[in-house]
């Protein structure tokens, strides 16, 4: 493994704690912009506790609402604009994950001269940025926690993922009763995403610590465990919790500590979102078990065998190459028969029309090179190929 620095800088309220908002709000300033997306937050009655909250601090309220589950960067420039306006102090976002993503892009916008579409594109390095302080109500992304996010571009059939230290939030709200609305199908499509975000790391070249092994593996076990309760017991806190630290924890950085290996399923599943607009955890869900097909040979056997015997629970007196098939079979059954996933990409509406193009666009935006097994433009049209 290689060296690495980490730290994680983000205050993490969690629980019922919402009453302390006000005072990470004081610390920041008076003028927040408030970030949030298709409403159902004032359905839950959560938007009129936070501005309660910011009111209680003294604040001064402004809205950027409506941001898609896909962000896109009108929203962003939209947002940043308004920052630049209304001279914003904080940047408060309260959703899932594309909320804060966007309002990650947004508070760095609001410090950049140019366009933000170039902070994705990464032409220019954010070394300024709003301070940020997320209210979470989904679990999947782990936005809530890291540095980075994942911008769409409409016009251009671009979707890219871009990350700097400044964006990460200063503060944190994770309080799993805020989730016990969200449907079956978004619950199912969080977990397929948290588990991915774990499986990038966990499938690495290089060998990982063995105590980050047994983390990442007691990750992909909860997410197994407790998403199908989540799905049939919306309001079982357990299961909520147990998904929303899991979440957090699968994506902050500790478990890539030492590990330098691309990822490779979220840039395909990327291009899928950016020419059909599908959502990211159930493209990650049609693509992992393909991605593993692809993937497994001799020299990446006893990492599956691992997978098999460790998170899914496969009989490790099988024979290696048995355990590994058996593993991805089963990884299948729990993707698309238990938490019931569509399977395909034609079941979502996608035909041959973009796999080449798709597969263009991804070794363009990532670096295949250096990922668990290495992708070729062809490799990927295949893999896309797989999950008609």
């Amino acid at each position: 493994m290689n060296d690495f620095i980490y730290e994680i800088p983000t205050k993490v309220y969690f629980g019922d704690q919402l009453s302390r908002l006000n005072e990470e709000v004081k610390k920041y300033g008076k003028r927040v912009l408030l970030c949030y997306g298709g409403g159902s937050i004032k359905k839950s009655g959560l938007y009129d506790k936070v501005v309660s909250e910011v009111k209680k601090a003294g604040g001064t309220l402004y809205e950027l609402s409506g941001i898609e589950p896909n962000p896109r960067i009108t929203s962003v420039r939209k947002g940043a604009q308004i920052c630049k306006d209304e001279k914003i102090d904080l940047v408060l976002a309260v959703g899932g994950g594309s909320v804060i993503d966007c309002s990650k892009f947004v508070a760095a916008g609001a410090c950049y001269d140019g366009d933000p579409w170039d902070i994705v594109l990464h032409k220019t390095t954010v070394e300024k940025c709003l301070p940020i302080v997320s209210v979470l109500t989904l679990s999947a992304t782990g936005s809530e926690m890291d540095n980075c996010g994942v911008i769409s571009n409409l016009e251009t059939n671009e979707k890219i993922g871009a990350g700097y230290d400044p964006m990460r939030p200063k503060a944190s709200f994770l309080d799993p009763k805020n989730t016990f609305t969200v449907s079956p199908y978004q619950t199912a499509c969080g977990a397929a995403d948290i588990l991915s975000h774990i499986i990038e790391v966990y499938f690495a070249k290089e060998p990982t610590l063995y105590m980050l092994d047994g983390f990442m593996e007691t990750l992909m076990r909860t997410v197994i465990k407790y998403a199908p309760v989540a799905m049939k017991e919306p309001e079982n806190y357990e299961a909520r919790a147990n998904l929303m630290w899991t979440s957090s924890w699968a994506i902050n950085g500790f478990i890539a500590c030492g590990n330098n290996t691309e990822w490779s399923c979220h840039g395909m599943e990327h291009e899928l979102s950016a020419y059909y607009d599908i959502t990211h955890g159930l493209g990650l869900a049609i693509v992992t078990p393909r991605w593993m097909e692809h993937c497994l040979n001799e020299k990446t056997l006893p990492r599956f065998v691992q997978f098999g015997v460790n998170v899914m629970g496969i009989d490790s007196a099988l024979p290696p190459k048995k355990i590994a098939e058996q593993a991805i079979e089963k990884f299948s059954e729990f993707l698309f028969g238990t938490l019931g996933l569509k399977s395909t990409l034609t079941a979502v509406g996608i035909d041959k029309t973009h796999l080449a193009d798709m597969a263009k666009a991804a070794i363009a935006h990532g670096d295949f090179k250096n990922t668990f097994v290495p992708l070729s433009q062809k490799d990927i049209e295949k893999i896309y190929e797989a999950c008609l």
